[in-house]
């Protein structure tokens, strides 16, 4: 068996130094990148120490406030800095409000239904903005 030259061996490093820092690269901007592209993530003490042991508004931050509508009905969600709160939930002719999450958090849920058919909404703050981050139509088949 012959042996590998060193132009061969030079190669299959070059090939790995380039996929290691690739790698790297790669790693470093999704964790330095990600979450901040659209101002969210895990409110915890890393990010704000006051946050672990309370969720209230900072005084100082704008308070932004959107009506979302739909066929469930409208609701009206509240942005104050990172933290988002429900403020009213009009459910349409014929739906019911099953949730709505009405303390600070940094994402938010409401939950309309009516007859089989409903609808889980989860809002979060993009920069101070009330923003839509999930939306679930579900309806119920006979058999559940």
């Amino acid at each position: 068996m012959a042996r590998p030259s060193a132009r061969a061996l030079g190669y299959v490093a070059a090939w790995l130094g380039a996929a290691a820092v690739a790698v790297t690269v790669g790693l470093v901007a999704v964790s330095s990148v990600g979450a901040s592209v659209r101002d969210r993530g895990p409110l915890t003490a890393a990010s704000d120490p006051t946050l672990e042991t309370s969720a209230t508004p900072d005084p100082a931050a704008e308070r932004r406030e959107d009506v979302f509508d739909g066929d469930y009905g409208s609701v009206t969600v509240a942005c104050q800095g990172a933290l988002a709160f429900g403020i009213r939930a009009d459910p349409a002719a014929g739906w019911t409000t099953v949730l709505l999450d009405t303390e600070a958090d940094d994402d938010i849920e409401a939950v309309f239904s009516s007859g089989p058919r409903s609808i889980e909404i989860e809002f979060y703050c993009d920069g101070g903005r009330p923003t839509v981050s999930d939306f679930e139509d579900q309806t119920l088949s006979d058999d559940d």
